[in-house]
């Protein structure tokens, strides 16, 4: 795995068929640009994130069909909040899919609280959870 947006374009689009849509490499090369924007990378997997003024958001976390159910996802997940920490976000952010019950479950067994609904943001019918972690932030001097 490469920071090469068509290479990130072409998992994402293998791992969201339908909805979310997948991004563009457009679209990730323009994230990849903006102030506070992180990518976590594995093999088989790669989660988008970013943090700024005390908070974070985990923009798209995308894991190989094949290499699903192995932990992948959660690793980059912890990841994600450990380095928004280190980031001194004290909050981080995602919207999931109401409908995604397998990342629901993630997000919540790595300590991700439902904070809220928006409704159609993926399209008609199709709502989005917001969920929300604490961090922890670093003490001084650690």
């Amino acid at each position: 795995m490469t920071a090469d947006p068509a290479a990130l374009a072409a998992l994402h689009a293998r791992c969201f068929t339908d909805r979310p849509r997948p991004w563009s490499a457009a679209a990730f090369a323009d994230l990849l640009r903006t102030r506070g924007a992180f990518l976590l990378e594995t093999q088989s997997g790669f989660l988008l994130g970013r943090a700024i003024a005390g908070e974070a958001e985990l923009l798209t976390l995308a894991v190989a069909p094949e290499a699903r159910r192995r932990g992948i996802g959660a690793a980059l997940a912890r990841d994600f909040a450990a380095r928004a920490n280190l980031l001194d976000a004290e909050t981080a952010f995602l919207e999931v899919a109401a409908d995604n019950l397998a990342a629901q479950a993630l997000y919540a067994k790595a300590g991700w609280q439902e904070a809220g609904r928006r409704r159609n943001y993926y399209g008609p019918d199709s709502d989005a959870l917001v969920m929300r972690l604490p961090l922890r932030r670093r003490q001084e001097g650690s």
